[in-house]
């Protein structure tokens, strides 16, 4: 019984290399939709389609638990699923998102009560983080600004450059003049975090940034403190599996890059 962890491509990588740094002890298994990344300027009906595949396939595997590490996918597939899904499907067993342990992370972090997020078109668009703010902490006002070129670009390997530069600083632009006392910057998609590096250099110092995945895992590792019934069932022999809709070759490439390590993956077809 592993720990599953669901992305459209790479970016998710940054949530489980989290989680595994938290929790080392459990398994893994990591499944990345690259053939059909990106996600986020997809419809909704086709977003859940993907993520109820991606979701079928890693409780084939023998999941226990899965993270939906994609922010558009559990902005537009995770409530579905939880409430449509498993308790017909698949009993006893759980899908978790990242969108609330980053909205109480927001919450925590800004003193101007005014923070920003960076997300794609999908994400924004779901004005889901926006939602769970208004009910969780209704004091903080939330601007949203979609960034499409910056998955692109990650999943070019253009993690530097010119190029890059130049959307980080046209980005950061359009999001500061929304409002000037923004305090908390949001990296709310998991593939943002690789260009952290240039963000941070490009950002004024003063704006703090939030990566996901440093919140991300201790919030799972509470959950499973509260949940010992999933828990228990999880095995742990340390182990980790990566698949992808798409060819190996490109994946484990980049996954070494995200992962500092080398990665052999298995190419499935959803």
């Amino acid at each position: 019984m592993r720990i599953g962890v669901f992305d459209s491509g790479f970016g998710g990588l940054t949530i489980f290399q989290a989680l595994a740094a938290r929790l080392p002890d459990y398994d893994y298994l990591y499944l990345g939709d690259n053939a059909r990344t990106p996600y986020g300027n997809r419809s909704f009906e086709t977003i859940y389609r993907f993520t109820r595949e991606g979701v079928d396939f890693l409780f084939s595997r023998g999941c226990k638990l899965i993270i939906i590490a994609c922010n558009t996918a559990s902005a537009k597939a995770l409530r579905a699923i939880q409430q449509n899904v498993l308790p017909t499907q698949y009993p006893g067993r759980n899908v978790l998102g990242i969108i609330r342990p980053s909205v109480e992370e927001l919450a925590k972090q800004s003193k101007t009560r005014v923070v920003a997020l960076w997300g794609t078109e999908g994400t924004v668009k779901s004005d889901s983080f926006a939602l769970e703010l208004a009910k969780s902490a209704p004091q903080i006002r939330l601007f949203q600004r979609a960034c499409p070129m910056l998955v692109p670009l990650v999943e070019a390997g253009e993690l530097a450059g010119g190029g890059t530069d130049f959307f980080i600083n046209r980005y950061w632009s359009e999001t500061h003049a929304l409002h000037p006392g923004i305090d908390t910057l949001l990296l709310a998609c998991t593939h943002y975090p690789l260009l952290y590096a240039r963000i941070r250099a490009l950002v004024p110092p003063e704006v703090n940034i939030l990566i996901q995945g440093n919140f991300v895992a201790p919030s799972l590792a509470d959950y499973l403190t509260r949940h010992p019934e999933i828990d228990s069932d999880l095995t742990r022999d340390g182990s980790r599996a990566f698949f992808t809709t798409d060819r190996t070759e490109g994946f484990d490439k980049l996954a070494e890059a995200f992962l500092g390590h080398s990665v052999i993956s298995e190419k499935i077809t959803l």
